[in-house]
């Protein structure tokens, strides 16, 4: 079904005020206040297709991550499909910047499917993408799910909208990329997600609960994630490492591997990525990636396997203690490739502001700004994050080094360079920088400057 707005149920408030999220319009509704191009942590919950406009970045390099799978071929061979899920999609703001932002090249590849139970934010998705569709139209077809049987929904330009469960949804059909966005914790998806994903997959995973993951809440973090933590310049850090190792140990009881490709804190979230493999030997072999982070007295901190008695009061985890991100990957996320992706030329913007979308010089301008804003310091960091490093908070740098001031970052980054070592700013809210050096080595150049 191509689809036509005559035929669609139109959802009370449609169709709101018009708004541009990439190079995709979206719907808002009245009672939204219109966004900031810069918003952080959660807006205010308007009810029944709600858009928070802080996951604007999430969003933004889920359109990277999905385009350099179908580029590279990191995913499935030459040619071959990919099936997309987007488990709980809301108002399909995700699924329908995949169609309108990855390159035309590769649309006839991908198998994307919107799933939400709720029934108005489906009703909000199918009207969205038939008033506005994308510049191509993919004859997508129903192809039988796991048990031969055609699945339900309807395909509306290119997407197959479905309303279920989200557990039902990924159990029903195998996928080789799913996308997990729940309201607060993900754990009760977690399992579904892993088991409905091919032999060789992709999970992305959002988690908004972080007062459990950075330990805030001790007592939700000990019930959803199993773990302990210490609320201090690392708990972002430890937040993303916690909620690594949930994906690590879930995936292993299911005799799977995970590989990092992005893990970030950003903002009120945490957003990881990870490749998944069957693999029993890989499964095997986690406790090799999972274990604590100890804070000493004389450095910041250490990864242990196991803390001793004395450790323990000053140990967070257990937690994935391996590497982060993908080199290669996480590189290729320019601010440069966001913006040629994302952004929308000037004849697109004159289609859309006959579609009644108020856009003026400086939205153009702050829009783009908060494309290379969603992957700064991502490519920068990426070969660091993508092996063993040490973080540094530069605001703890003078407790650390007894000197008056910390120095700028980019005078340390540069001194760490000019000393053979490789360093540069970590994509955090706060100051934050990488580096493969010791810690005794940054201390001592600190000092010298």
């Amino acid at each position: 079904m191509s689809g036509d707005a005559t035929q669609m149920k139109t959802p009370d408030g449609w169709p709101g005020q018009l708004w541009l999220e990439g190079r995709t319009i979206i719907h808002l509704k009245d009672e939204q206040e219109r966004p900031t191009h810069m918003p952080r942590g959660p807006a205010k919950n308007t009810g029944q297709g709600f858009l928070n406009p802080a996951m604007a970045p999430a969003r933004t390099r889920s359109v990277l991550l999905l385009a350099d799978a179908l580029e590279h071929d990191w995913l499935v061979t030459e040619d071959k499909p990919i099936r997309v899920l987007d488990a709980l999609c809301a108002t399909g703001v995700r699924v329908r910047r995949w169609r309108n932002e990855i390159p035309a090249d590769f649309q006839q590849r991908l198998r994307i499917t919107a799933n939400d139970l709720d029934e108005y934010a489906i009703d909000w998705t199918k009207i969205s993408h038939i008033t506005h569709p994308p510049e191509i139209i993919v004859e997508q077809q129903f192809e039988e799910d796991r048990y031969n049987k055609i699945p339900t929904g309807e395909i509306v330009n290119g997407i197959h909208i479905q309303r279920l469960d989200a557990r039902a949804a990924m159990m029903e059909s195998a996928f080789q990329w799913v996308d997990l966005d729940p309201f607060g914790s993900p754990v009760n998806f977690l399992d579904s997600a892993l088991q409905c994903l091919s032999r060789k997959g992709f999970l992305e995973v959002t988690a908004t609960d972080t007062a459990a993951l950075t330990g805030s809440s001790p007592s939700s973090m000990a019930r959803r994630y199993g773990a302990k933590g210490l609320v201090d310049v690392y708990a972002h850090d430890d937040a993303v490492r916690i909620l690594l190792g949930l994906i690590a140990t879930s995936a292993a009881r299911l005799d799977k591997k995970i590989k990092p490709v992005l893990a970030l804190f950003d903002g009120h979230h945490v957003r990881v990525s990870v490749q998944v493999k069957t693999s029993k030997e890989g499964a095997s072999e986690i406790s090799h990636n999972m274990g604590w982070r100890v804070r000493g007295s004389d450095e910041p901190y250490k990864f242990v396997i196991h803390p001793n008695a004395d450790e323990i009061k000053n140990a967070s985890g257990p937690m994935w203690i391996g590497p982060l991100w993908d080199a290669e990957i996480a590189g290729r996320m320019s601010e440069e490739r966001a913006v040629q992706l994302c952004s929308p030329s000037q004849p697109q913007l004159q289609q859309m502001r006959k579609a009644g979308l108020i856009w003026n010089d400086d939205d153009i301008e702050y829009s783009q700004r908060e494309l290379r804003r969603s992957v700064r310091y991502i490519a920068g960091a990426a070969d660091l994050m993508s092996r063993s490093h040490l973080l540094i908070n530069l605001d703890s740098i003078p407790k650390w080094t007894g000197v008056a001031g910390a120095p700028k970052m980019e005078k340390i980054i540069s001194a760490l360079h000019q000393n053979n070592f490789a360093a540069a700013r970590a994509p955090d809210l706060e100051p934050v920088f990488v580096t493969d050096a010791t810690f005794e080595d940054v201390k001592t150049i600190v000092q010298q400057m």
